[in-house]
């Protein structure tokens, strides 16, 4: 070895150490900032496994876990969550038949004012949802569907409709317009192409339109507490909210109500991974 040599491996090395430790400090940075973030859905497991009382007395890990306040969430809170559930995908159902089709309209069709359509849907995820629910509990009040299953899905719907579209536009436009051709030639019409061809390979889009829309219908509160006054349709969300105060000595049954909450969503995400990190970023590069 030359001695020209040796500095440019001394160099190397150092630089090789240097970005070594800025790997391990990002690392640990990074599990910090982690156990930061989730330390509230574990102290949320936590006070739920606990005997009861308040969520501020129970001890950092449940050594002797109790699963009473599960049975209470389960009894009080079993009918809620079935509501939610009941909302949540019949929103999903009814925003797929409206955001499929207009998103494929939106990316293979040439028409007028796509650019302005596009820009009118943007500015409706931009609108506050305290000015939309009091818009629609005045139109509700006038049809008559006030504490009913499709108001509140038509409600949700309005958030999870735009954001699906352009989820699936996004998508949509990636797709080479030969594989459309080709199905036209062997005779298929636009809606028959449309089921056959763009939606089995628009399939990723399609699940992260749904599961987004899904989430933002189970995690709703707004709605659910304007366009609701009775018992009989109420939302987890609404029903935890009510529960805080009639069991604030209880606070076992609240968490493990928000536990429960909780499932769903999580069990989606872990699933549908994949598909939303396909989905998400298929319209990113054409």
């Amino acid at each position: 070895m030359t001695t020209a040599t040796v500095p440019a491996a001394v160099k190397a090395t150092k630089g090789t150490s240097r970005r070594q430790r800025r790997s391990w400090i990002n690392t640990v940075l990074g599990v910090i900032f982690l156990c930061i973030m989730l330390f509230p859905v574990y102290w949320m497991l936590n006070a739920s496994l606990q005997p009861g009382g308040g969520a501020l007395s129970t001890s950092w890990f449940p050594t002797h876990p109790d699963f009473s306040g599960y049975r209470t969430a389960i009894s009080e809170q079993g009918r809620h969550l079935m509501t939610s559930l009941l909302i949540a995908i019949g929103s999903v159902i009814f925003s797929l038949i409206i955001a499929t089709p207009a998103a494929y309209a939106l990316a293979q069709f040439k028409m007028r004012g796509t650019s302005l359509v596009l820009f009118g849907i943007l500015i409706s995820q931009m609108i506050p949802g305290i000015v939309v629910a009091n818009a629609l509990y005045s139109a509700y009040n006038d049809l008559g569907i006030l504490n009913t299953y499709g108001g509140l899905i038509l409600a949700d719907s309005s958030a999870g409709i735009p954001f699906a579209i352009l989820i699936m536009r996004a998508y949509m436009t990636t797709i080479p317009k030969p594989i459309i051709e080709a199905a036209r030639v062997d005779g298929a019409g636009h809606f028959r192409a449309f089921i056959s061809v763009v939606v089995p390979v628009s399939r990723n889009a399609i699940i992260t339109g749904a599961l987004f829309t899904f989430l933002f219908t189970w995690s709703d509160f707004l709605f659910a507490l304007t366009l609701t006054t009775g018992d009989s349709v109420q939302p987890v969300t609404l029903g935890i909210f009510q529960y805080i105060g009639a069991h604030v000595q209880d606070w076992s049954s609240v968490m493990a109500t928000a536990v429960l909450a909780s499932l769903p969503a999580v069990i989606l995400l872990v699933l549908a991974q994949k598909f939303i990190a396909a989905g998400a970023t298929g319209g990113a590069v054409k």
